[in-house]
């Protein structure tokens, strides 16, 4: 998912959080703060001050604008709905790679895909979600190693949705193409079996094979508004997300995952995240952060 990052910058002045040409004050950081919480659940403390600045400042030159202060005017105002999600893609940053954190696809292709082939092999759906997808890189791993156990998996009723609340992410994943230095941790045989090279812009790049993109799916899809989808998952992947909401957010999303789930469905989450709330109790540990719905749910 795009997550929020950190930034080097100077230490604050006293006419504002962060010196530089444009004012924000902790009143506008505030604002800022809000929106982003609102919108998102993202909870942002004033240690973030250096990174507003950094990336909304461009958006200031970019409108046009003298301060922080017409920018917060804007953003909360109708004519602004635009300029929030802008400011969110502009304030998050994606942290993705194929085949990150391994242990979660060795999984897959031992444990948790092996019945789930078989069942989509049976004619039956089969529904995988990657929620905070970034630029598609989770998918398309996932698309792998189900691509590596069934080749014919793009034929089946087998699909998986990937998610992003940032729309610009959201179209890298749907354009498929990365640079060398994105499958370092691609084997060989997999990059000659599911990627051919292409050039654009200039650049040498890898797009990823027709089934793999006939199994993956793009959305634009914030994890705090309404859930479109109306089928059950039998895996969900949302790996370092929930590590930039609150305490409260957190056990909310994971109990929302509870109720989209298959009974005896898989939670992957990121490495430094723990279940909490509710969801405690109908989840048990199957294994590094990956958790399995109880069956009789």
């Amino acid at each position: 998912m795009s997550t929020l990052n950190t930034a080097r910058a100077p230490a604050p002045s006293s006419q504002g959080l962060v010196p530089g040409e444009f004012l924000l004050t902790a009143e506008d950081f505030k604002t800022i703060a809000q929106a982003i919480y609102s919108d998102a659940g993202i909870h942002m403390p004033e240690s973030k001050a250096t990174l507003v600045y950094s990336r909304l400042a461009r958006r200031l030159r970019a409108l046009g604008m003298d301060s922080f202060r017409a920018y917060c005017e804007l953003i909360r105002s109708q004519a602004g709905v635009d300029e929030r999600q802008r400011m969110l893609a502009a304030l998050t940053t994606n942290v993705t790679r194929f085949f990150r954190e391994p242990h979660h696809f060795e999984h897959l292709k031992k444990t948790s895909l092996p019945p789930l082939l078989a069942k989509a092999a049976r004619g039956q759906c089969v529904r995988i979600w990657s929620a905070g997808c970034s630029n598609g890189q989770e998918a398309y791993t996932i698309a792998l190693v189900i691509l590596s156990l069934m080749p014919n998996a793009a034929d089946l009723d087998l699909r998986i949705l990937a998610s992003d609340i940032d729309p610009n992410v959201v179209e890298e994943g749907r354009a498929g193409l990365y640079e060398d230095n994105a499958l370092t941790d691609v084997s060989q045989d997999l990059r000659r079996r599911f990627f051919t090279r292409t050039t654009q812009d200039g650049r040498d790049l890898h797009s990823v094979s027709d089934d793999m993109r006939r199994l993956v799916s793009f959305r634009e899809l914030n994890l705090f508004a309404p859930w479109p989808m109306r089928k059950k998952f039998d895996l969900i992947f949302c790996r370092n997300v929930a590590i930039y909401f609150d305490h409260e957010h957190q056990a909310n999303l994971w109990s929302r995952f509870a109720s989209v789930l298959e009974p005896g469905g898989y939670l992957f989450i990121g490495h430094s995240e723990r279940l909490s709330g509710p969801a405690t109790d109908i989840f048990t540990n199957d294994g590094i952060t990956t958790w399995r719905l109880a069956e009789d749910r």
